[in-house]
């Protein structure tokens, strides 16, 4: 398959939960049109991105709700259990750990990690905070596909660095720096600066 923009993967996801919320209001079929409405986008937009995966829908009768929302969450791989991993649990650690949400997704945290010594022992709900020094061994006998980072920008890359070298190929950063992998290791980071430069932007250019 080629190389799917990342924008497409968001569009996607946010088709996804439209079609829930369609779902759960006993709408059986929807039209690009309409999924475009949701979603900012156009209808054009909507048929582009859903072809990169296949044929959806029929002309006229638009797509069955059901059956698109179930091949987007295979085309998103939520049909299976992702095991995950955050390592700093600190306040942004901790609020993704009780995350509940994850979980209706199909994303499992095993575990949360830290060098804090006044945390290390204590649980999150039912998530463990564990000791820093026991990443890699947990990594071994556990095989967690996912790493969240919300560590300091400056402990960032070293963290990478471990848990790349323990063999997870997948990170979510909420560190504020730019970092380095493998080119076999997928890296999206969470900048919440910027995001909110784009709302002063927004503002600041409004007609």
């Amino acid at each position: 398959m080629k190389r799917i923009a990342d924008s497409t993967v968001r569009r996607l996801s946010a088709y996804l939960r439209f079609l829930e919320d369609f779902e759960q209001r006993g709408s059986l079929t929807i039209s690009s049109e309409e999924l475009a409405k949701q979603g900012g986008t156009t209808s054009a937009q909507v048929r582009k991105d859903l072809s990169f995966f296949g044929s959806f829908g029929k002309r006229g009768l638009g797509y069955s709700v059901p059956e698109l929302a179930s091949q987007l969450r295979e085309i998103l791989g939520l049909g299976r259990e992702w095991r995950v991993i955050i390592v700093g649990a600190g306040k942004i650690g901790a609020a993704l750990a009780q995350y509940r949400g994850f979980r209706q997704r199909g994303f499992t945290i095993l575990a949360a990690y830290d060098i804090n010594h006044d945390k290390i022992g204590r649980r999150l709900e039912d998530i463990p905070i564990r000791d820093m020094a026991e990443l890699e061994t947990d990594i071994a006998r556990e095989r967690p596909d996912i790493a969240v980072l919300t560590v300091p920008g400056e402990e960032a890359q070293v963290v990478v660095d471990r848990v790349v070298e323990a063999g997870i190929k997948a990170i979510l950063n909420f560190a504020p720096t730019q970092l380095h992998a493998p080119a076999d290791v997928a890296i999206k980071t969470v900048n919440m600066a910027m995001e909110l430069e784009g709302l002063s932007f927004a503002l600041t250019n409004r007609e």
